[in-house]
């Protein structure tokens, strides 16, 4: 359960820096997800923990021993790549037990544990089966059971559910999360897929397109208060407005161009202050959308439905609120029957409250 850190960590590529004095921990034993767009430097920062690039500066550690310019076969940190790295000339089971053979590990021992890792990830049928003959989640578990059967210290898992469909996506994530509970075992897991971070992650990490950390936090902190206006549209959907912020008293509202005066909960931050230029960020589901005049709301506007796209567990509207203003509206689908039917073209009301504003530095 040892920690990664990374201080002051600069990498160029070609003269330009793709990660510049980055400074990061990870803590052991914990499932932390890095998201970002591509070119944002993830799977730079992954092979720089791995050994297969290193640091123009900067330091590297594994709790607290410097493997800042260790071997990659001494680091005790193994990976698993988008596309397995699988030997296509060897069975599952030789597979498995190529790094217990590299490391000398007798024969009845090697044996024992390859046995056991391959039941533990439900491939003890296709023990002797080539590679090729594996479906492409069979395929995906024994390169997870290679990458364990030598016990690293941390795992590191760059974009490895890339290759499936979707079905077999979500249920590889939850086997994930408790193949890293049974292990535990620090896993770093590199994504661009926001859905698969926030599904994995006890803690995740959004990298900007400058190769720099925008936020770390738990996936609920980073969905419900966003720090900036990146994050914010990375990850997930969201009503993003530049406006500026009014403070009378206890009473708090942000004028927008289109919109006019949102109401919103008293800042309590320094940039916060009367008259300054800031924006609001409003997630699509927490806008509540009627055909009615309905009370107990802190704003409401209404607009003219201009699409309508059905998800299954949600449906969403874009509202069209002004000649130059949009708004998008989730609403979730299990009271779609019993709720009034919005069609293109309605007149409707949007409502929202003021704590689910979450207002960002401009």
């Amino acid at each position: 359960m040892r920690s990664i850190r990374l201080e002051n960590v600069t990498k160029f590529f070609d003269g330009e820096p793709i990660i510049e004095n980055l400074n990061l921990t990870i803590e052991g034993g914990k499932f932390f997800a890095l998201l970002g767009p591509s070119g944002s430097g993830k799977t730079t920062l992954l092979r720089l923990i791995a050994g297969f690039e290193q640091p123009d500066s900067g330091s590297i550690y594994l709790g607290e021993q410097d493997i800042t310019h260790l071997p990659i076969n001494e680091r005790r940190i193994n990976t698993v790549f988008q596309h397995y790295a699988l030997f296509p000339h060897l069975n599952v089971f030789d597979n498995v037990a190529y790094g217990l053979h590299i490391r000398g590990i007798a024969q009845p021992v090697v044996q024992e544990k390859v046995i056991k890792i391959l039941r533990r990830m439900r491939l003890e049928k296709q023990i002797y089966k080539p590679i090729g003959q594996l479906s492409g989640g069979q395929q995906q578990r024994v390169a997870l059971a290679r990458a364990i059967i030598n016990e690293p210290a941390v795992l590191l898992l760059d974009e490895p559910l890339a290759a499936l469909d979707l079905k077999l996506r979500e249920q590889m994530l939850i086997e994930l999360i408790d193949l890293q509970y049974d292990l535990n075992t620090t896993f770093v897991y590199v994504t661009h897929d926001q859905f698969e971070a926030l599904t994995v992650a006890d803690y995740m990490a959004i990298m900007n397109p400058h190769g720099e950390i925008a936020q770390i936090d738990a996936p609920r902190k980073v969905y419900e208060f966003p720090r900036t206006t990146f994050v914010a549209k990375f990850i997930g959907n969201t009503n993003l407005f530049k406006g500026m912020l009014q403070i009378k008293d206890e009473r708090s509202t942000i004028a927008i161009e289109h919109l006019g005066d949102c109401i919103v909960s008293k800042p309590d931050l320094p940039w916060a202050r009367d008259g300054a230029h800031i924006y609001m960020s409003l997630r699509p589901e927490k806008i509540y959308l009627s055909k009615k005049v309905l009370q107990g709301f802190d704003n409401h506007i209404e607009g003219t439905v201009e699409t309508i796209v059905y998800h299954g567990r949600s449906t969403q509207y874009n509202i069209r609120v002004h000649e130059d203003l949009k708004m998008q509206v989730f609403e979730q689908n299990e009271e779609h029957f019993e709720k009034e039917v919005v069609d293109y073209d309605d007149r409707v009301h949007l409502y929202w409250h003021k704590r689910d504003v979450v207002l960002l530095e401009k």
